[in-house]
């Protein structure tokens, strides 16, 4: 059965927290391979944590001088 969008954004997200299952990385795999949206929510979500990391680094650094 095809992961529904809204399953497809939450384990988008989930997977940011949590290690994700092989069932559920492969079922995420096939739906964001065949759904460009959810593809692009992937990107979006992925590069908003690298931003966050950036961020909390500089501000790290800055604290400790």
């Amino acid at each position: 059965m095809m992961m529904k969008c809204t399953e497809a954004t939450q384990m988008l997200s989930e997977r940011l927290d949590r290690k994700l299952s092989t069932k559920e990385k492969l079922s995420l795999s096939i739906h964001t391979a065949m759904c460009s949206p959810c593809r692009q929510f992937g990107e979006q979500m992925k590069e908003l944590r690298d931003i966050t990391k950036v961020y909390k680094d500089l501000n790290n650094v800055e604290t400790k001088e």
